[in-house]
């Protein structure tokens, strides 16, 4: 792995904040035109659910996840790898900025299985493959992550190449292979609230597991703790979730802090 790639920012672009993006993108290639490595992880869970509905097709979720038959597959790639990974890489292009879009399909980047075929096509990461995401970075471009991914183990005979696999889990799996030095979720919220409502500034990633198992931490912010979790296992990456829609979240909270709540690394 390359050095530039330690010192990484991931940047996970909810897609709940897909039409207030544009304080985040300005953000975005600042801290590219400033030398910044960054690697965009995104999802559009809501745009997919759009237009799954105008084809008259239920769909369902379990802990922040879709559940996955065929159709919905089609939909996800579709949706995620074609309109909404251009659509973010067109405005960051428009702005001024270097993007190239991928999912996790291309170049064998994010590579998983089936977790429960009673679940359809939705994925577990099983392995990363940093060289697509080295040779664009190097080349002065920030990648541009859809979570479309690579159906490469314990595949059943017919069964798609295709997998669905969460975008924060995504997030959270290239941040630890990479051991980024952040990773950085923006979503609609303004953090992780505790029991009471209250927002929790700063904990660590045994008190995140502790959210977890008490039921406090639910539905879309599941997935972002247990990709926070293990980030943060490698000793390196410091994780953020951060309300996405509030101008210049993303620079104020990589420059001040205390925007949102932090996962810190356990460095015992």
């Amino acid at each position: 792995m390359t050095h530039v790639l330690d010192r990484a920012i991931v940047i996970k672009l909810g897609g709940s904040i897909y039409n207030s993006r544009d304080s985040v993108i300005t953000d975005i290639i600042e801290l590219q035109k400033s030398g910044e490595p960054l690697i965009i992880v995104h999802g559009g869970a809501s745009l997919v659910t759009q237009w799954l509905t105008r084809q008259n097709h239920t769909t369902s979720f379990h802990e922040g996840e879709r559940i996955t038959d065929e159709a919905s597959l089609e939909m996800v790639t579709a949706v995620l790898a074609g309109l909404v990974n251009k659509e973010i890489v067109a405005t960051i292009l428009n702005a001024g900025g270097s993007a190239v879009g991928i999912s996790g399909v291309d170049g064998g980047l994010i590579q998983g299985r089936i977790r429960e075929r009673a679940r359809g096509y939705i994925g577990s990461v099983v392995r990363v493959n940093p060289a697509p995401l080295e040779a664009l970075v190097s080349a002065g471009f920030i990648p541009v992550v859809a979570p479309v991914s690579f159906n490469a183990f314990e595949k059943n005979e017919g069964e798609r190449a295709l997998l669905n696999i969460n975008g924060d889990t995504v997030a959270g799996a290239l941040a630890a292979e990479l051991k980024v030095s952040r990773l950085v979720f923006l979503t609609d919220v303004d953090g992780l609230m505790d029991g009471r409502k209250n927002l929790l500034g700063r904990i660590t990633p045994a008190e995140a597991a502790g959210l977890l198992e008490s039921g406090t931490a639910h539905g879309g912010m599941i997935p972002k703790l247990r990709a926070c979790i293990q980030a943060a296992g490698n000793k390196t990456t410091a994780c953020s979730i951060i309300n996405g829609s509030r101008p210049h979240c993303l620079r104020n909270e990589l420059t001040t802090g205390n925007t949102g709540t932090e996962i810190l690394p356990d460095m015992e």
